[in-house]
């Protein structure tokens, strides 16, 4: 079935057919209360790992299958191996849709809005690995149809899920280190390569793989093995670099807590690649290999909020409060939250909240729990939506504008790499855009525009490939 016929078709499905779940208007099962039916997308890799979260709940079965990789899909197939198996997304939903209750999205984040979308049209419960989507568009209509639908969604930042998260909001709501103007984060990605050369040389396509439906939306390019596995998200086209794999994870707990909306500026700085006599690397294709990123936000409660963003080794300052054995973050990251009255630090995840020492005696007394926690995990808690209505921890309603204060330092970053062809010449004549300034974006969240400078809009609703443009 061709592209534009198969979306057409998924549209008029999600608003004249079906209602979840599918055995209610005579799908081929009839699943008892406590047992969902899904689709599983992108199966390999961290796939594979949701894919067992989503089993050892106990209440999921899994109907069908789909990986373009069937290297990467091996794992899975073989625990699973009496579940249908597809390389076409498309040929799961003519097959199975009146089968399913719900689907678990994985894939290069290039593909998250692609396969989603209709299945969510048709009025299936979504569950999708951060970050929600490649561009800011999408994430804006992935909340739009989840909420049109009415559908459970979630997206998979575990850390929400967690105690620390809950934690730190109870802390904050309750005024312990009062309001909070500065937050700094920062992760140990990446630990894939970025950085690349622009254009690479193409080699055979492996057998197991179908090249094409892994590119997706994405402009077609021979194969070549710098993209995959997992090496996808240095590149532009398909990944969200360090900040986008990190962000809803470690953003997630200011976010949050905070009750942080869209940014009102964005700017960053980055890694420049040298190669030979000028700045090679980064022309819309990779990801620098570090970055900081600077959001501002308004809130009702706090005022300004100024978020910093650190990744590829570069960290922020150590707090001077700082005593001998405590720390900042984990290994692979944290945040540091200034607050007028004291220092909240958590690690990655939100994992483990904590007041610097030196506060002790001025924060006052800490809040009992006033929020519900989660008992059973990330997963459980979307089996649990689906099944009987529970609250999940990252629908899209709140995971959406997670990831577009994400995308948005991304933007930032790309503002910070673009060049401009001199007079039409060869790539030896790129020239740095504005360099070695940062370029500072005003954002209008609300018309989802950058008002200061019009090309960084080209990023925010991203490029399609003929017959993949999602509507």
């Amino acid at each position: 079935m061709k592209r534009r016929k198969f979306i057409k078709r998924a549209a008029m499905a999600g608003s004249a057919f079906y209602i979840v779940p599918s055995h209610v208007l005579g799908g081929k099962h009839v699943p008892p209360s406590d047992t969902l039916y899904m689709a599983g997308f992108g199966v390999g890799g961290r796939g594979g790992g949701v894919v067992g979260e989503l089993h050892q709940t106990g209440k999921v079965k899994f109907v069908a299958f789909c990986d373009v990789d069937d290297r990467s899909a091996a794992g899975t197939y073989k625990k699973f191996d009496k579940t249908a198996k597809y390389k076409d997304f498309r040929k799961v939903y003519d097959a199975h849709l009146k089968e399913i209750d719900a689907v678990m999205v994985a894939t290069p984040d290039h593909n998250h809005a692609t396969i989603a979308i209709p299945f969510m049209r048709a009025k299936k419960h979504a569950y999708v690995e951060k970050p929600l989507t490649h561009n800011i568009m999408e994430a804006r209509l992935m909340s739009k149809v989840a909420a049109e639908n009415g559908i459970v969604t979630q997206m998979g930042n575990q850390g929400s899920s967690s105690d620390g998260i809950r934690t730190a909001q109870e802390w904050i709501d309750a005024g312990v280190i009062g309001k909070v103007n500065r937050v700094d984060c920062w992760t140990n990605r990446p630990v894939w390569p970025q950085g690349m050369k622009s254009e690479l040389p193409g080699q055979p396509v492996p057998a197991e793989l179908d090249w094409d439906q892994w590119l997706g939306p994405a402009a077609m390019r021979p194969y070549n093995d710098a993209y995959l596995p997992f090496k996808w998200r240095g590149w532009w086209d398909f990944g969200t670099g360090a900040l986008g794999d990190m962000g809803c994870h470690i953003m997630e707990t200011p976010f949050k807590a905070l009750g942080l909306g869209y940014p009102y500026e964005a700017e960053a700085s980055c890694t420049t690649v040298w190669s030979g006599d000028f700045v090679e690397a980064n022309y819309a294709s990779a990801c620098p290999p570090s970055s900081v990123v600077r959001l501002k936000f308004k809130n009702d409660t706090h005022g300004d909020v100024s978020l910093n963003w650190y990744d590829g080794g570069i960290m922020p300052d150590i707090p001077e409060q700082l005593q001998k054995g405590e720390t900042i973050g984990d290994t692979g990251g944290g945040s540091i939250f200034y607050g007028e009255r004291g220092i909240l630090v958590t690690d990655t995840y939100s994992a483990n909240p904590r007041i610097l020492k030196h506060y002790k005696d001025s924060v006052g007394d800490f809040p009992k729990e006033t929020l519900q926690r989660v008992k059973k995990g990330h997963a459980d808690n979307f089996v649990n939506g689906c099944l009987n209505g529970t609250e999940t921890s990252s629908p899209f309603s709140y995971a959406g504008k997670l990831t577009e204060a994400v995308l948005m330092g991304n933007l930032a970053i790309r503002a910070y790499q673009m060049k401009e062809l001199k007079n039409g010449k060869s790539p030896g004549d790129w020239e740095p855009y504005n360099y070695p300034g940062r370029k500072k974006l005003l954002w209008d969240g609300e018309r989802m525009e950058v008002t200061n400078f019009k090309e960084a809009n080209d990023w925010v609703k991203g490029e399609y490939r003929d017959g993949w443009k999602l509507s």
